[in-house]
């Protein structure tokens, strides 16, 4: 079968291909060169093969320019989107930031006011009691005048009886004394009625001054109510996008406030709870007003020590993109998030904390481990180059490596871990948390 093939595929070739003989001529003699059909087929093959590949190649080599164009266009578009949603979110936290300093200021203004109101109060009831007590005085005298007066008003009469009546004096007394008697008499009823009246006038002044010290004290109490709303409501817009981040985060908000508190616990300042005293009465309905919303402004202020502390940010502020997620990943669990850049791309702390590792880890390859308060560490793995030492304290956005593919790695990427207290979270949770606040 072989023979058969092989004479028909050769008669095939000198078909296609006939002999051919090339003359090379010369002054003194003329040469040929026989061309067989098997050498014309082998030089005519080498070239299609030749020509082949070059078109191969080149088309090989323009779309491989092409597709790096498209690349190259898409990580400047997703640069541009990401530097545009930094800024976004930079303006978002600086309106937060300015909008917190605007409450805190409106609220240092308003407690400056309600001391105020407070001492304008306590002296309007001071002076309302020595109103009450000088009304009670003013009566208690118009009583004794009054008294006197119906007595002076009986001897008049009897007096008036007796001259009339021509009677003889009695005991001794003449007339001309009984005259002088009732006009003293007279004398000291008018003296009493001018004090009477006098007396009522400044009765009826008094009352009216205690009239305008309650309106006065009233609309004081509804300019607290006012300004105690416009604080109660700033606090709850403040306070409750803080609080659903860390609740989003995973983290109890009551032992985290716990926590900051321990490691801040000086006393004093601008937060410490009002007192006022009651005279061994309770606080009243202002005073508590004001302390809840100093208990507010202090939870503010702590969760703002704990997001410092906490990793709410991104470690990567370069071009990236997203290749692969936190969870299950060809049949092993993914316990972190990847971050996929160019080669030496910065990488940043995502919060305060102490280096715990920073070296080659198997695995890993370059891994740097930073634990942070509430129990919280991050490990930033295959990097290139460690730019922190074991020991050293960073704060957010300090740069502690870059961009690699050591370890156990197919590309150059970031993998980033966030684990609380030695268990593996989703680390887009915090990012993600972040971003409704930041």
């Amino acid at each position: 079968m072989g023979s058969p093939l092989r004479t028909a595929f050769g008669t095939a070739i000198s078909h296609l291909f006939p002999e051919q003989r090339l003359f090379l001529r010369s002054d003194e003699e003329t040469r040929f060169l026989r061309l067989s059909s098997t050498t014309q087929f082998i030089a005519v093959s080498g070239s299609a093969l030749v020509v082949g590949w070059t078109i191969i190649a080149s088309a090989i080599l323009m779309m491989d320019s092409i597709g790096s164009g498209n690349v190259r266009e898409q990580t400047q578009r997703e640069q541009a989107l990401y530097e545009e949603r930094l800024n976004a979110l930079s303006a978002e936290r600086d309106m937060a930031l300015a909008q917190a300093r605007a409450a805190h200021d409106r609220f240092d203004a308003a407690l400056a006011q309600v001391s105020d109101m407070q001492a304008r109060l306590l002296e309007s009831e001071m002076a309302r009691e020595e109103l009450e007590r000088g009304v009670e005085t003013t009566q208690a005298t118009l009583r004794r005048t009054l008294a006197e007066r119906d007595l002076a008003r009986t001897a008049e009469q009897v007096a008036q009886a007796r001259l009339a009546g021509d009677t003889a004096p009695e005991n001794g007394v003449s007339q001309e004394e009984l005259a002088t008697t009732f006009d003293f008499l007279v004398a000291a009823l008018d003296a009493t009625a001018a004090q009477r009246d006098a007396m009522a006038e400044d009765a009826a002044a008094a009352e009216h001054l205690a009239e305008e010290v309650m309106l006065e004290a009233r609309l004081v109490a509804e300019r607290n109510d006012r300004i105690f709303s416009q604080l109660e409501d700033a606090m709850a817009i403040s306070v409750s996008p803080l609080d659903k981040m860390f609740r989003r985060a995973g983290l109890d908000t009551d032992k985290l406030i716990s926590s900051v508190r321990r490691g801040y616990s000086g006393q004093g300042g601008p937060l410490t709870p009002i007192r006022f005293s009651t005279m061994g009465e309770g606080p009243d309905a202002d005073s508590l007003r004001a302390n809840t919303i100093l208990e507010k402004l202090d939870r503010m202020n702590i969760y703002r020590i704990a997001a410092q502390k906490a990793p709410f940010a991104i470690p990567v502020k370069d071009a990236f993109r997203f290749t692969s997620g936190f969870g299950p990943r060809w049949g092993r669990m993914h316990n972190g998030t990847d971050f996929a850049g160019a080669h030496g791309t910065p990488i940043y702390a995502t919060a305060d904390g102490v280096v715990t590792h920073s070296g080659w880890q198997s695995g890993y390859g370059r891994l740097v481990k930073i634990q942070h308060e509430f129990g919280i560490e991050t490990r930033y793995a295959h990097m290139s180059k460690l730019r922190v030492k074991v020991g050293q304290r960073v704060s957010r956005g300090d740069r502690i490596g870059d961009m690699g593919n050591s370890g156990r790695s197919t590309g150059t990427h970031l993998h980033y871990e966030v684990r609380v207290g030695g268990t593996p979270v989703n680390p887009m949770t915090y990012i993600k948390a972040a971003q409704d606040v930041f």
